[in-house]
């Protein structure tokens, strides 16, 4: 069978979703700490991790028959999947708003980059910091500042009662603690 037939590539679900992004007019704020995250990630992919997969792939060529060389096949799919993620952080990048937490002045309320302690009425207390969209996962804690707690607590002062709607239902949680940590 001629290869004008055939795919290189047969896992499409292997592939990144590069759409995963907030919705357009969703402004992009970061932490300093995020934003040299994200920065540091596409140097590495840049000048480390892609230039390792195209050598690999080049010497997997040379050695013939591609379709059934499994270093060829993978390490294109791997092209792919860094040249994805390449543009994804360069896309992030030029929208991101850097913010610096401890520059905030008004240190009694809840905003971006805040950590914060709470309480559930019968539950135990937690703590999460406020961040970026980019940025959470990197830490258990961090939210995302439009995720629903995030916003219930946006503004609140330290023993301020919030209404969090949850999948359980609405539930009221205590602040009991604000910070702001130096980046």
């Amino acid at each position: 069978m001629s290869k004008a037939f055939t795919r290189e590539n047969d896992d499409a679900d292997d592939e990144p979703d590069v759409s995963a992004t907030p919705a357009s007019g969703v402004r992009n704020l970061i932490t300093l700490g995020g934003l040299e995250r994200l920065r540091t990630e596409l140097t590495d992919l840049r000048r480390v991790e892609r230039p390792k997969v195209v050598e690999t792939v080049a010497w997997a060529a040379g050695n013939g028959d591609r379709s059934e060389n499994g270093d060829y096949i993978y390490g294109k799919r791997r092209l792919r999947q860094i040249d994805a993620r390449i543009h994804f952080l360069g896309e992030r990048l030029k929208i991101a708003e850097p913010v610096d937490p401890s520059l905030q002045k008004n240190r009694d309320q809840v905003f971006f980059g805040a950590t914060v302690t709470y309480a559930e009425e019968d539950g135990p207390e937690r703590t999460v910091r406020i961040v970026g969209v980019d940025e959470t996962g990197a830490d258990e804690h961090d939210v995302s500042w439009i995720a629903p707690i995030a916003k219930a607590l946006m503004r609140a002062k330290v023993g301020d009662m919030v209404k969090i709607q949850t999948p359980a239902g609405p539930r009221s949680v205590e602040v009991l603690q604000i910070a702001y940590p130096k980046a």
